[in-house]
């Protein structure tokens, strides 16, 4: 099964402040533009082997990296940069983007201190892998990179928290946990019914419905944290934060056994997670309720909720050996220097980890 990663980045300069990628944008076809402006994405091409992604995606960052160091830019991987107000991180110009901001409304500001990691593996057993990427989308923890929001620390997990929470709050359909499906037709039969319900509020909100129906059609209309894409064609889970290489490729190993092993043998919802993967039984994944009881303590407390622990140790992940990032911020208010300076201590950390592979090489 082909699989390809998405992760992005905020870039700053050498005092730590957002600033825009630049030429850095024309480094390669695998490098796009966000949404906003000091935010960067790196990806992958369909690999065959967890081997070879990691192998690709390094060194496409490591190319990344040192062409930001010439420029006196670093790369962040911060789910928030911890401290600044989205008034203070300027949008690209781009039309979705703001008749976006017409439809969901004030919320939608929430969205642009939001960086992310995106895995997409290849369709196959297609409900199979939406309902398991579903059932582990509490694993978003083991990789929480941010506590923080304008300074403050907020929640256990930021990102899901801005992402789903609030900035989809108006519009859940368009960007929180769909529960199970029983079949692809089912899946795109919600789809559309959730297109339906966004292109009527943005109706409602004055959008004229050419504007609309130009820039949106029903797959690019949601940004659900599992979703299918027409590209390759894929099944996507947008959930983790950006992160640390050494915490993201480990991430995507377990969660690749675990889509591997439901594609080839089946899942069954019976309420008791469990991941055996030498069995050839269905991967039995829990009742859609605990998976979104957890994902609501996930947010709330990340790692430090037992019950998040348990359930992840569940499904076959060991929480104790991630480290998350937010785990290491302080708990407490942060003023925009001392954000600035934790933006720059995690991009030392990110350059520390492609330095070590350099002398291992």
């Amino acid at each position: 099964m082909k699989t390809s990663l998405e992760v992005e980045y905020w870039v700053v300069d050498e005092s730590g402040d957002l600033v825009s990628p630049g030429t850095l944008l024309d480094m390669s076809e695998q490098i796009d533009p966000e949404f906003v402006e000091p935010m960067i994405e790196l990806k992958t091409t369909p690999c065959d082997s967890m081997t070879e992604l990691q192998g690709e995606f390094l060194d496409l960052l490591e190319r990344v990296i040192t062409a930001a160091r010439e420029q006196d830019k670093r790369l962040v991987p911060l789910a928030t940069p911890l401290s600044s107000s989205p008034a203070d991180i300027p949008f690209r110009e781009k039309r979705g983007t703001d008749l976006q901001r017409q439809i969901v409304g004030p919320t939608f500001d929430d969205a642009r201190v939001c960086a992310g990691t995106h895995v997409h593996f290849e369709q196959s057993n297609v409900p199979d892998q939406l309902n398991t990427l579903t059932a582990i989308d509490p694993a978003f923890a083991l990789v929480n990179s941010a506590s923080h929001y304008r300074g403050e620390p907020i929640l256990g997990c930021a990102r899901p928290y801005l992402y789903r929470r609030s900035c989809y709050s108006a519009c859940p359909e368009q960007g929180q946990l769909w529960s199970y499906v029983d079949s692809v037709d089912e899946w795109e039969q919600r789809l559309e019914s959730a297109y339906e319900s966004f292109r009527e509020r943005a109706l409602e909100h004055g959008v004229d419905t050419a504007a609309f129906e130009d820039e949106f059609e029903p797959y690019g209309a949601v940004w659900t944290p599992v979703r299918l894409r027409k590209e390759v064609p894929t099944v996507e889970w947008r959930s983790p934060d950006t992160a640390l290489p050494s915490q993201i490729f480990p991430l995507v190993e377990s969660i690749g056994s675990l889509v591997s092993h439901a594609d080839a043998h089946g899942t069954a919802i019976d309420g008791e997670p469990t991941s055996d993967a030498r069995s050839d039984e269905p991967l039995a994944l829990p009742a859609f309720d605990t998976v979104e009881s957890t994902v609501d303590a996930a947010i709330q407390h990340g790692l430090e909720d037992s019950s998040v622990q348990q359930y992840l140790r569940q499904l076959g992940f060991d929480p104790s050996s991630y480290t998350p990032l937010a785990d290491q911020l302080p708990d407490k208010h942060l003023s925009d220097r001392e954000a600035a300076a934790l933006r720059l201590e995690a991009a030392d950390a990110l350059e520390s980890e492609l330095s070590t592979r350099r002398v291992h090489a």
